[in-house]
């Protein structure tokens, strides 16, 4: 087991889960990470245990790589949309938009 992470590193894992967040397309999945990452480390913010914070550390760390992977793969497979093909917006309710 390595040192215990001080408070800068915490923040800066932190701040590394919410940048991460900005690369997600989907509004949806970028508000679950975001809601996800803020949850754990409230959860986490009172251990005082040395071994629970450095699990806790380490597991954030293993969490931050798996969603950074999962961040290329949502931009690799997202549908893009070419705005200038795009002038008629078909709504479900018989509704047609025509953009300009």
């Amino acid at each position: 087991m390595g040192s215990l992470p001080g408070r800068s590193k915490v923040i800066s894992l932190f701040r590394s889960f919410l940048k991460t967040t900005r690369v997600y397309m989907d509004y949806n999945v970028r508000e679950y990470v975001k809601r996800r990452t803020i949850d754990a480390f409230r959860q986490n913010r009172h251990l005082s245990d040395p071994s629970a914070v450095a699990s806790a550390f380490n597991d954030g760390k293993s969490q931050l790589s798996v969603a950074k992977r999962q961040a290329v793969v949502y931009y690799l497979y997202t549908p893009t949309v070419n705005c200038e093909s795009v002038n008629v917006l078909h709504l479900s309710n018989n509704w047609t938009i025509v953009l300009d």
